[in-house]
């Protein structure tokens, strides 16, 4: 397994999850509503192909094969899970522009949106794996 890709795959991690903290930060009030089925849902729907689109295109950047690409989508999300611990531990000064009331539902968003990542390379990396036929 190459390591080069190691720094700049946690690298691109940490810039997603901190532009996704900003647009949380100033722009969340307008996506964790709560109270609306049909916003939030399409959130969760959205982020789908989105979160796929930005695991795979790092994956190709980096040519990445079987077994590397489950380690990019670790190394894809784990500055943001651990980031994330503090951030919803202290939802209410990092998003003073949601209420508290929000803080779960942006926890379950985030676990979703790290799932859909960890899958894909799941998914990626084994398919590959089966093709490359090194089981």
């Amino acid at each position: 397994m190459k390591k080069t890709f190691i720094l700049p795959v946690l690298a691109i991690g940490f810039l997603i999850w901190f532009l996704a903290t900003l647009a949380f930060r100033f722009a969340g009030q307008f996506f964790f509503i709560a109270d609306s089925a049909g916003i939030l849902t399409s959130l969760y729907l959205a982020v789908i192909p989105t979160l796929i689109l930005i695991s795979i295109v790092t994956f190709k950047r980096f040519k990445l094969s079987g077994f590397e690409n489950i380690v990019a989508g670790v190394l894809l999300v784990l500055p943001g899970m651990i980031l994330d611990t503090f951030a919803i531990q202290f939802f209410e000064q990092i998003f003073p522009n949601m209420p508290s009331s929000r803080a779960a539902t942006f926890g379950s968003w985030l676990m979703w949106a790290y799932s859909v990542v960890l899958l894909t390379s799941v998914v990626t990396g084994l398919r590959q794996n089966r093709i490359l036929g090194e089981d």
